[in-house]
Protein backbone atom coordinates (compact mmCIF):
# COMPACT_ATOMS: atom_id res chain seq x y z
CA UNK A 1 0.00 0.00 0.00
CA UNK A 2 1.39 3.42 -0.95
CA UNK A 3 2.19 5.99 1.73
CA UNK A 4 -0.41 8.41 0.33
CA UNK A 5 -3.13 5.75 0.50
CA UNK A 6 -2.15 4.84 4.07
CA UNK A 7 -2.26 8.48 5.18
CA UNK A 8 -5.60 8.91 3.39
CA UNK A 9 -7.02 6.04 5.42
CA UNK A 10 -5.69 7.53 8.65
CA UNK A 11 -7.28 10.85 7.65
CA UNK A 12 -10.68 9.12 7.34
CA UNK A 13 -10.21 7.44 10.72
CA UNK A 14 -9.02 10.55 12.58
CA UNK A 15 -11.35 13.04 10.93
CA UNK A 16 -10.96 16.66 9.85
CA UNK A 17 -9.12 17.63 13.05
CA UNK A 18 -6.07 15.68 11.83
CA UNK A 19 -5.64 17.75 8.63
CA UNK A 20 -2.87 19.99 9.99
CA UNK A 21 -0.74 17.15 11.33
CA UNK A 22 -1.10 14.90 8.29
CA UNK A 23 -0.82 17.58 5.61
CA UNK A 24 2.94 17.85 6.16
CA UNK A 25 3.42 14.21 5.17
CA UNK A 26 1.74 14.20 1.75
CA UNK A 27 -0.95 15.81 -0.39
CA UNK A 28 -4.14 15.30 1.62
CA UNK A 29 -6.61 16.04 -1.19
CA UNK A 30 -9.43 13.51 -0.82
CA UNK A 31 -10.91 11.74 -3.82
CA UNK A 32 -14.63 12.16 -4.47
CA UNK A 33 -15.31 8.77 -2.91
CA UNK A 34 -13.13 9.55 0.13
CA UNK A 35 -14.91 12.88 0.55
CA UNK A 36 -18.27 11.08 0.66
CA UNK A 37 -16.84 8.59 3.15
CA UNK A 38 -15.57 11.46 5.30
CA UNK A 39 -18.95 13.22 5.34
CA UNK A 40 -20.81 10.00 6.10
CA UNK A 41 -18.47 9.14 9.00
CA UNK A 42 -18.62 12.72 10.32
CA UNK A 43 -22.42 12.62 10.30
CA UNK A 44 -22.34 9.63 12.66
CA UNK A 45 -19.20 10.13 14.75
CA UNK A 46 -19.23 13.94 14.92
CA UNK A 47 -22.83 15.06 14.91
CA UNK A 48 -22.06 18.80 14.77
CA UNK A 49 -20.10 18.46 11.51
CA UNK A 50 -21.57 19.62 8.20
CA UNK A 51 -23.91 16.92 7.03
CA UNK A 52 -24.42 15.71 10.57
CA UNK A 53 -27.53 15.73 12.69
CA UNK A 54 -27.62 19.39 13.56
CA UNK A 55 -26.47 19.31 17.17
CA UNK A 56 -27.51 17.50 20.29
CA UNK A 57 -30.98 16.21 20.94
CA UNK A 58 -32.59 14.91 24.06
CA UNK A 59 -31.95 11.29 24.87
CA UNK A 60 -34.53 9.01 23.36
CA UNK A 61 -36.05 11.63 21.08
CA UNK A 62 -34.12 10.51 18.05
CA UNK A 63 -33.05 12.46 15.00
CA UNK A 64 -35.50 13.95 12.55
CA UNK A 65 -33.08 15.49 10.05
CA UNK A 66 -33.60 13.83 6.63
CA UNK A 67 -29.81 13.94 6.08
CA UNK A 68 -29.48 10.99 8.45
CA UNK A 69 -31.16 8.60 6.05
CA UNK A 70 -29.02 9.86 3.21
CA UNK A 71 -25.73 9.29 5.05
CA UNK A 72 -26.77 5.88 6.33
CA UNK A 73 -27.55 4.98 2.74
CA UNK A 74 -24.15 6.21 1.60
CA UNK A 75 -22.52 4.04 4.27
CA UNK A 76 -24.03 0.94 2.67
CA UNK A 77 -22.65 2.00 -0.71
CA UNK A 78 -19.17 3.12 0.36
CA UNK A 79 -18.03 0.53 2.89
CA UNK A 80 -17.61 -3.24 3.06
CA UNK A 81 -20.50 -5.23 4.52
CA UNK A 82 -18.63 -5.98 7.77
CA UNK A 83 -17.91 -2.28 8.33
CA UNK A 84 -21.48 -1.30 7.49
CA UNK A 85 -22.77 -3.41 10.40
CA UNK A 86 -20.29 -1.77 12.79
CA UNK A 87 -21.11 1.76 11.60
CA UNK A 88 -24.87 1.21 11.75
CA UNK A 89 -24.62 -0.18 15.27
CA UNK A 90 -22.58 2.88 16.26
CA UNK A 91 -25.21 5.11 14.64
CA UNK A 92 -27.91 3.55 16.81
CA UNK A 93 -25.91 4.40 19.95
CA UNK A 94 -24.50 7.79 18.98
CA UNK A 95 -27.47 9.36 17.24
CA UNK A 96 -30.13 9.10 19.90
CA UNK A 97 -31.75 5.99 18.46
CA UNK A 98 -30.71 3.40 21.04
CA UNK A 99 -33.41 4.23 23.57
CA UNK A 100 -36.04 4.41 20.86
CA UNK A 101 -35.16 1.00 19.44
CA UNK A 102 -34.39 -0.76 22.71
CA UNK A 103 -37.12 0.77 24.90
CA UNK A 104 -40.41 0.23 23.01
CA UNK A 105 -42.44 2.36 25.45
CA UNK A 106 -40.54 5.50 24.33
CA UNK A 107 -41.40 4.92 20.68
CA UNK A 108 -45.04 4.34 21.61
CA UNK A 109 -45.20 7.91 22.97
CA UNK A 110 -43.46 9.54 20.02
CA UNK A 111 -45.40 11.84 17.71
CA UNK A 112 -45.45 10.45 14.14
CA UNK A 113 -42.49 11.89 12.22
CA UNK A 114 -41.76 10.88 8.65
CA UNK A 115 -38.04 11.74 8.91
CA UNK A 116 -37.63 9.51 11.94
CA UNK A 117 -39.62 6.78 10.21
CA UNK A 118 -37.22 6.90 7.24
CA UNK A 119 -34.25 6.49 9.59
CA UNK A 120 -35.84 3.60 11.47
CA UNK A 121 -36.61 1.80 8.21
CA UNK A 122 -32.97 2.30 7.22
CA UNK A 123 -31.90 0.56 10.45
CA UNK A 124 -34.59 -2.12 10.47
CA UNK A 125 -32.03 -4.93 10.66
CA UNK A 126 -30.74 -3.48 13.95
CA UNK A 127 -34.17 -3.44 15.62
CA UNK A 128 -34.28 -5.91 18.54
CA UNK A 129 -37.03 -8.51 18.49
CA UNK A 130 -38.90 -7.10 21.50
CA UNK A 131 -39.18 -3.69 19.80
CA UNK A 132 -40.33 -4.83 16.36
CA UNK A 133 -44.03 -4.55 17.15
CA UNK A 134 -43.63 -1.03 18.58
CA UNK A 135 -41.68 0.03 15.50
CA UNK A 136 -44.37 -1.42 13.27
CA UNK A 137 -47.09 0.46 15.18
CA UNK A 138 -45.10 3.69 14.90
CA UNK A 139 -44.79 3.26 11.13
CA UNK A 140 -48.48 2.34 10.97
CA UNK A 141 -49.44 5.65 12.66
CA UNK A 142 -47.61 7.59 9.97
CA UNK A 143 -49.14 5.49 7.20
CA UNK A 144 -52.64 6.09 8.58
CA UNK A 145 -52.09 9.86 8.80
CA UNK A 146 -50.87 10.09 5.22
CA UNK A 147 -53.63 7.77 4.04
CA UNK A 148 -56.27 10.06 5.59
CA UNK A 149 -54.69 13.00 3.81
CA UNK A 150 -54.54 11.43 0.36
CA UNK A 151 -56.86 8.46 -0.13
CA UNK A 152 -60.18 10.13 -0.92
CA UNK A 153 -58.62 12.73 -3.21
CA UNK A 154 -56.58 10.14 -5.11
CA UNK A 155 -59.62 7.90 -5.62
CA UNK A 156 -61.70 10.81 -6.88
CA UNK A 157 -58.94 12.07 -9.14
CA UNK A 158 -58.28 8.68 -10.75
CA UNK A 159 -61.99 7.91 -11.11
CA UNK A 160 -62.57 11.29 -12.76
CA UNK A 161 -59.69 10.68 -15.17
CA UNK A 162 -60.30 7.09 -16.28
CA UNK A 163 -64.09 7.48 -16.56
CA UNK A 164 -64.21 11.10 -17.64
CA UNK A 165 -66.79 10.66 -20.42
CA UNK A 166 -69.14 8.02 -19.04
CA UNK A 167 -71.70 8.48 -16.31
CA UNK A 168 -74.03 6.18 -14.44
CA UNK A 169 -77.35 6.63 -12.60
CA UNK A 170 -76.06 4.33 -9.86
CA UNK A 171 -74.96 6.49 -6.88
CA UNK A 172 -71.51 5.94 -5.45
CA UNK A 173 -69.72 8.41 -3.17
CA UNK A 174 -66.27 7.42 -4.45
CA UNK A 175 -67.40 7.77 -8.10
CA UNK A 176 -69.11 11.16 -7.83
CA UNK A 177 -68.32 13.64 -10.61
CA UNK A 178 -67.99 16.70 -8.38
CA UNK A 179 -67.21 19.11 -11.22
CA UNK A 180 -70.33 18.27 -13.22
CA UNK A 181 -72.51 18.09 -10.09
CA UNK A 182 -71.47 21.61 -9.07
CA UNK A 183 -71.70 23.10 -12.58
CA UNK A 184 -75.16 21.65 -13.25
CA UNK A 185 -76.50 22.84 -9.88
CA UNK A 186 -75.12 26.37 -9.73
CA UNK A 187 -78.65 27.71 -10.27
CA UNK A 188 -79.67 26.03 -7.02
CA UNK A 189 -77.42 28.22 -4.86
CA UNK A 190 -79.13 29.04 -1.54
CA UNK A 191 -78.14 32.55 -0.31
CA UNK A 192 -79.48 31.85 3.16
CA UNK A 193 -77.35 28.74 3.60
CA UNK A 194 -74.52 30.20 1.50
CA UNK A 195 -74.13 26.91 -0.33
CA UNK A 196 -75.36 24.99 -3.37
CA UNK A 197 -78.23 22.59 -2.67
CA UNK A 198 -77.98 20.07 -5.54
CA UNK A 199 -81.13 18.66 -7.08
CA UNK A 200 -79.22 16.14 -9.19
CA UNK A 201 -75.97 14.28 -8.56
CA UNK A 202 -73.73 12.87 -11.30
CA UNK A 203 -71.62 9.73 -10.95
CA UNK A 204 -68.97 8.15 -13.14
CA UNK A 205 -69.70 4.70 -14.51
CA UNK A 206 -67.34 2.47 -12.56
CA UNK A 207 -68.01 -0.48 -14.88
CA UNK A 208 -67.02 1.33 -18.06
CA UNK A 209 -63.34 0.37 -17.84
CA UNK A 210 -62.72 -3.11 -19.25
CA UNK A 211 -59.58 -5.18 -18.79
CA UNK A 212 -58.51 -4.30 -22.32
CA UNK A 213 -58.57 -0.53 -21.85
CA UNK A 214 -57.48 -0.23 -18.22
CA UNK A 215 -54.71 2.18 -17.40
CA UNK A 216 -51.50 0.69 -16.02
CA UNK A 217 -49.65 2.83 -13.47
CA UNK A 218 -46.06 1.81 -12.74
CA UNK A 219 -44.12 3.30 -9.84
CA UNK A 220 -40.39 2.64 -10.18
CA UNK A 221 -38.95 3.74 -6.84
CA UNK A 222 -35.32 4.48 -5.99
CA UNK A 223 -34.59 3.09 -2.51
CA UNK A 224 -31.26 4.87 -1.99
CA UNK A 225 -30.82 6.60 1.37
CA UNK A 226 -31.77 10.10 0.22
CA UNK A 227 -35.20 8.89 -0.98
CA UNK A 228 -36.59 7.75 2.39
CA UNK A 229 -39.52 10.17 2.56
CA UNK A 230 -40.40 9.55 -1.09
CA UNK A 231 -40.40 5.79 -0.48
CA UNK A 232 -42.97 6.17 2.30
CA UNK A 233 -45.30 8.29 0.18
CA UNK A 234 -44.82 6.04 -2.87
CA UNK A 235 -45.76 2.96 -0.85
CA UNK A 236 -48.98 4.48 0.43
CA UNK A 237 -49.97 5.84 -2.99
CA UNK A 238 -49.34 2.49 -4.67
CA UNK A 239 -51.52 0.70 -2.11
CA UNK A 240 -54.37 3.17 -2.69
CA UNK A 241 -54.06 2.71 -6.45
CA UNK A 242 -53.78 -1.08 -6.19
CA UNK A 243 -57.12 -1.20 -4.36
CA UNK A 244 -58.88 0.43 -7.34
CA UNK A 245 -60.31 -2.08 -9.81
CA UNK A 246 -60.37 0.46 -12.66
CA UNK A 247 -56.54 0.49 -13.02
CA UNK A 248 -53.59 -1.89 -12.84
CA UNK A 249 -50.73 -0.92 -10.53
CA UNK A 250 -47.11 -2.11 -10.27
CA UNK A 251 -44.58 -0.97 -7.69
CA UNK A 252 -40.91 -1.78 -8.16
CA UNK A 253 -38.04 -0.87 -5.83
CA UNK A 254 -34.43 -0.68 -6.93
CA UNK A 255 -30.89 0.08 -5.88
CA UNK A 256 -28.37 -2.02 -7.78
CA UNK A 257 -30.89 -4.85 -7.51
CA UNK A 258 -34.61 -4.95 -8.30
CA UNK A 259 -37.47 -6.02 -6.03
CA UNK A 260 -41.03 -6.23 -7.35
CA UNK A 261 -43.23 -5.37 -4.37
CA UNK A 262 -46.58 -5.45 -6.17
CA UNK A 263 -47.79 -8.51 -4.23
CA UNK A 264 -47.33 -6.60 -0.96
CA UNK A 265 -49.45 -3.67 -2.08
CA UNK A 266 -52.49 -4.74 -0.06
CA UNK A 267 -50.73 -3.53 3.12
CA UNK A 268 -48.61 -0.33 3.07
CA UNK A 269 -46.78 -1.24 6.27
CA UNK A 270 -45.71 -4.64 4.90
CA UNK A 271 -44.79 -2.89 1.67
CA UNK A 272 -42.54 -0.40 3.49
CA UNK A 273 -40.73 -3.18 5.32
CA UNK A 274 -40.08 -4.75 1.92
CA UNK A 275 -37.84 -1.83 0.99
CA UNK A 276 -34.13 -1.91 1.82
CA UNK A 277 -33.19 1.75 2.07
CA UNK A 278 -29.63 2.68 1.15
CA UNK A 279 -27.14 1.46 -1.39
CA UNK A 280 -26.17 2.31 -4.97
CA UNK A 281 -28.44 2.74 -7.99
CA UNK A 282 -28.87 1.10 -11.36
CA UNK A 283 -31.87 2.97 -12.75
CA UNK A 284 -31.42 1.63 -16.27
CA UNK A 285 -31.75 -1.98 -15.12
CA UNK A 286 -34.92 -1.20 -13.19
CA UNK A 287 -36.55 0.69 -16.07
CA UNK A 288 -35.72 -2.26 -18.33
CA UNK A 289 -37.47 -4.58 -15.87
CA UNK A 290 -40.57 -2.38 -15.80
CA UNK A 291 -40.89 -2.38 -19.60
CA UNK A 292 -42.38 -5.88 -19.54
CA UNK A 293 -45.53 -4.50 -17.86
CA UNK A 294 -46.28 -2.03 -20.64
CA UNK A 295 -49.09 -3.73 -22.58
CA UNK A 296 -50.72 -0.64 -24.07
CA UNK A 297 -48.28 2.31 -24.18
CA UNK A 298 -51.02 4.91 -24.67
CA UNK A 299 -52.68 3.62 -21.48
CA UNK A 300 -49.52 3.43 -19.36
CA UNK A 301 -48.38 6.01 -16.80
CA UNK A 302 -44.77 5.46 -15.70
CA UNK A 303 -43.42 7.28 -12.63
CA UNK A 304 -39.65 7.20 -12.14
CA UNK A 305 -39.26 8.29 -8.52
CA UNK A 306 -35.53 8.94 -8.16
CA UNK A 307 -32.85 11.57 -7.62
CA UNK A 308 -31.45 10.37 -11.00
CA UNK A 309 -28.01 9.65 -9.53
CA UNK A 310 -27.39 6.82 -11.98
CA UNK A 311 -24.66 4.36 -11.06
CA UNK A 312 -25.38 2.18 -14.08
CA UNK A 313 -25.33 2.93 -17.80
CA UNK A 314 -26.43 6.57 -18.15
CA UNK A 315 -26.52 6.56 -21.95
CA UNK A 316 -28.61 3.38 -22.04
CA UNK A 317 -31.00 4.85 -19.46
CA UNK A 318 -31.54 7.98 -21.55
CA UNK A 319 -32.17 5.90 -24.70
CA UNK A 320 -34.60 3.67 -22.85
CA UNK A 321 -36.61 6.58 -21.41
CA UNK A 322 -36.65 8.30 -24.81
CA UNK A 323 -37.90 5.13 -26.53
CA UNK A 324 -40.55 4.64 -23.84
CA UNK A 325 -41.77 8.20 -24.31
CA UNK A 326 -41.78 7.84 -28.12
CA UNK A 327 -43.88 4.66 -27.87
CA UNK A 328 -46.71 6.61 -26.27
CA UNK A 329 -46.08 5.97 -22.56
CA UNK A 330 -46.73 8.94 -20.25
CA UNK A 331 -43.41 9.24 -18.41
CA UNK A 332 -42.95 11.46 -15.33
CA UNK A 333 -39.73 11.83 -13.35
CA UNK A 334 -40.46 12.68 -9.71
CA UNK A 335 -37.22 13.85 -8.11
CA UNK A 336 -38.81 13.64 -4.66
CA UNK A 337 -42.17 13.41 -2.93
CA UNK A 338 -41.71 15.60 0.11
CA UNK A 339 -43.34 18.30 2.22
CA UNK A 340 -40.49 20.80 2.04
CA UNK A 341 -36.91 21.63 1.15
CA UNK A 342 -35.06 21.40 -2.12
CA UNK A 343 -34.56 17.90 -3.50
CA UNK A 344 -31.12 16.39 -4.12
CA UNK A 345 -30.80 15.25 -7.72
CA UNK A 346 -28.54 15.05 -10.74
CA UNK A 347 -29.37 18.22 -12.69
CA UNK A 348 -27.65 17.03 -15.88
CA UNK A 349 -29.81 13.92 -16.05
CA UNK A 350 -32.93 15.93 -15.25
CA UNK A 351 -32.16 18.40 -18.04
CA UNK A 352 -31.61 15.62 -20.54
CA UNK A 353 -34.88 13.92 -19.63
CA UNK A 354 -36.67 17.25 -19.86
CA UNK A 355 -35.20 17.57 -23.36
CA UNK A 356 -37.15 14.43 -24.32
CA UNK A 357 -40.35 16.06 -23.05
CA UNK A 358 -40.31 14.15 -19.76
CA UNK A 359 -41.51 16.39 -16.90
CA UNK A 360 -38.96 16.40 -14.03
CA UNK A 361 -39.91 17.94 -10.69
CA UNK A 362 -40.36 17.28 -7.00
CA UNK A 363 -43.93 17.16 -5.79
CA UNK A 364 -45.65 18.08 -2.56
CA UNK A 365 -47.71 15.02 -1.48
CA UNK A 366 -50.92 17.07 -1.29
CA UNK A 367 -50.65 17.83 -5.01
CA UNK A 368 -50.34 14.17 -6.03
CA UNK A 369 -54.09 13.68 -6.68
CA UNK A 370 -54.08 16.67 -9.05
CA UNK A 371 -50.92 15.36 -10.73
CA UNK A 372 -52.47 11.92 -11.24
CA UNK A 373 -55.67 13.32 -12.71
CA UNK A 374 -53.85 15.66 -15.11
CA UNK A 375 -51.42 12.94 -16.20
CA UNK A 376 -54.18 10.39 -16.85
CA UNK A 377 -56.16 12.98 -18.80
CA UNK A 378 -53.10 13.88 -20.87
CA UNK A 379 -53.13 17.49 -19.67
CA UNK A 380 -50.20 19.89 -19.53
CA UNK A 381 -47.95 19.43 -16.46
CA UNK A 382 -45.74 22.48 -16.99
CA UNK A 383 -47.41 24.20 -14.05
CA UNK A 384 -45.76 21.71 -11.71
CA UNK A 385 -42.33 22.30 -13.20
CA UNK A 386 -42.64 26.08 -12.98
CA UNK A 387 -43.41 26.19 -9.27
CA UNK A 388 -40.40 27.64 -7.44
CA UNK A 389 -40.49 25.04 -4.68
CA UNK A 390 -40.25 22.14 -7.11
CA UNK A 391 -37.26 23.21 -9.16
CA UNK A 392 -34.39 23.17 -6.67
CA UNK A 393 -31.38 21.25 -7.93
CA UNK A 394 -28.02 20.18 -6.67
CA UNK A 395 -25.58 18.24 -8.78
CA UNK A 396 -23.98 19.23 -12.04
Amino acid sequence: MEVKEQIGRWRLILGQESDKRLSGMTDLTLTQEQDLMDQALASIYNRTELGGFGGQQGAGRGPSNPQISRWLGDVRTLFDKELVTVIQNDAVTRCGLKQLLFEPELLENMEPDIGLASTILMLKDQIPKRSKESVREFIKKIVEEINKLLEQDIRRAVTAAVNKRKHSPIPSASAMDFKMTINRNLKHYNPGLKTIVPEHFYFFDRTSTTAANKWTIILDVDQSGSMGESVIYSSIISCILASMASIKTRIVAFDTNIVDLTEKSDDPVDLLFGFQLGGGTDINKSVAYCEQFIENPSKTLFFLISDLEEGGNRAALLRRISDMKESGVTVISLLAIADGGKPYYDTQMAQKLAGFGVPCFACNPQLLPTLLEKALKGQDLSGFEKMKYYTGGRKD
